[in-house]
């Protein structure tokens, strides 16, 4: 089974005291929405959190999900990253997630797993916007998982990505859910107003 990787360790510092992975979607916090889609897979989930102990640990310690404690996140995405990868169980591929990817669901999810069974000659699989933008979620083939390594600075995994385009698979979805993060206060304001519950 191909791990599912949901990254949940950095420092929501542009909402001021709030923690977006917090936030209310539905009656829940976003982050414990985003672990049960991806529980409903199948697949293993992992959980990258920044240390032991954090608020958002609390709100998914009953779901059937690893947490991996990540103090390279310090650092950024790129080390997040790296230290994620390095922890995740076996070495084969593994799907990569957002945590605040309020609009990614299991189909979507689902979507991307049968690319990686379709397109076989391909390294990476991942979804995108209708006119072809890049975004989430990701899979990467195991022989990857070493380069994760040398990531490093606030770029995340586009020095790792960039280089190989011609050994990505893009699945289009049908609306920009695959790149949709909500960073700031006033970005959660405007998606509510849009998304009433």
């Amino acid at each position: 089974m191909i791990p599912i990787l949901i990254l949940a360790a950095g420092s929501s510092s542009r909402m001021g005291d709030r923690d977006k992975l917090l936030e209310d979607v539905g009656g829940q916090p976003l982050l414990r929405q985003k672990v049960q889609r991806a529980i409903t897979t199948g697949h293993p989930v992992c959980v990258a959190l920044p240390a032991p102990n954090h608020p958002r640990e609390s709100a998914i310690s009953d779901l059937h999900a690893t947490c991996l404690y990540i103090p390279e996140a310090a650092e950024g995405m790129s080390g997040t990253m790296r230290g994620a990868v390095a922890q995740l169980p076996g070495n084969g591929a593994f799907m990569m997630l957002l945590g605040d990817l309020v609009a990614i669901d299991t189909s979507d999810m689902q979507a991307i797993f049968t690319a990686n069974k379709t397109h076989t000659n391909n390294l990476i699989w991942r979804g995108a916007t209708p006119d072809g933008k890049p975004g989430h979620p990701i899979i990467f083939d195991g022989s990857l998982r070493p380069a994760f390594q040398n990531l490093s600075g606030d770029g995340g995994g586009e020095a790792l990505v960039k280089p190989r385009s011609k050994q990505t698979h893009l699945t289009r979805f049908t609306d920009d859910r695959s790149r949709l993060d909500l960073d700031t206060p006033e970005d959660w304001a405007e998606w509510r107003r849009k998304n009433p519950t």
